[in-house]
């Protein structure tokens, strides 16, 4: 594949499955210009489904085949289950003739390089895969994506990948062997955030504070608290250390957290989750 990154990249843009997940990206690269809307195609099983996708002024279709005849990176985005029916599905509708090179992009949980390349291997192209662990704030621009290039993509084609993942958030590479436990941190995170924000908001609205106004404050909390950790450096632990005044109020907040056991039950949460992603690619 030869791409030229000296150019605003024009090549057509492909997602097999327009889930949550693709939705995320592909509102992060709109949102930041990084590719424009009329060279990115999206397929799924029902048209009716993608109608969200055709207002963002994308290219949908019903035909895996389609979009693999015309793109040259492919984001894929079905059920980890669902991957062989999704090749398979793109044999039905390929239709061209000349020779074909393409650059996977794989956001499946739990499938393996190895694995993912053994499921493409029935398509009459040449390919080449990259794995990736994508969360879903990155239709906001502050996503986190890890990612793990097979050994034959070339540097060229890792910045293509991070120059698309880069502008919805932070991407980083990473050896394979992390994707499962990092990606359950990045991935399944923003559900442990979720929670937690819903919680502090709850616990304001016991104090008699609107919920409207609590949840915004609660959401804000957690955003300023992760710029603290990436922008100063400092340890979680110093910065939290740095709030607790002698026999103040965020001390006993602390106590009531460490009684609840939070520390434990966020640690197993991870493990869960890394656990599952490990289950899912042995199916």
């Amino acid at each position: 594949m030869n791409f030229n990154l000296d150019q605003k990249m024009d090549f057509n843009l492909g997602f097999i499955g327009g889930g949550n997940m693709s939705t995320a990206i592909v509102k992060g690269v709109l949102k930041n210009d990084t590719h424009p809307a009329s060279k990115i195609w999206v397929s799924g099983p029902h048209l009716e489904n993608l109608q969200h996708w055709k207002q963002m002024g994308t290219n949908i279709t019903n035909k895996n085949g389609e979009l693999l005849s015309k793109c040259d990176v492919i984001f894929l985005g079905v059920k980890p289950n669902m991957l062989h029916r999704a090749v398979s599905d793109c044999l039905n509708s390929f239709n061209t003739q000349s020779p074909k090179n393409v650059l996977f992009i794989s956001m499946l949980a739990g499938i393996c390089i190895d694995d993912l390349k053994k499921a493409l291997e029935i398509l009459p192209i040449k390919f080449k895969v990259v794995r990736t662990m994508p969360n879903t704030p990155m239709a906001v621009g502050s996503g986190a994506c890890l990612y793990t290039p097979d050994a034959g993509v070339f540097a060229n084609e890792c910045k293509i990948v991070e120059k698309l993942l880069n502008s919805c958030g932070i991407c980083e590479r990473v050896p394979e062997y992390l994707i499962d436990s990092l990606g359950a941190v990045s991935g399944c995170g923003p559900a442990f955030m979720y929670i937690i924000i819903e919680a502090l908001a709850d616990g304001a609205v016991k104090q008699g504070v609107p919920r409207a106004l609590a949840l915004r404050f609660a959401a804000q909390t957690v955003v300023g608290s992760g710029q603290m950790v990436l922008q100063s450096g400092k340890h979680p632990g110093l910065l939290k250390d740095e709030v607790c005044s002698p026999g103040g109020s965020t001390i006993c907040g602390v106590t009531a957290l460490e009684n609840g056991g939070i520390r434990a039950t966020l640690i197993n949460a991870v493990e869960a989750a890394t656990q599952r992603n490990k289950e899912m690619g042995k199916k």
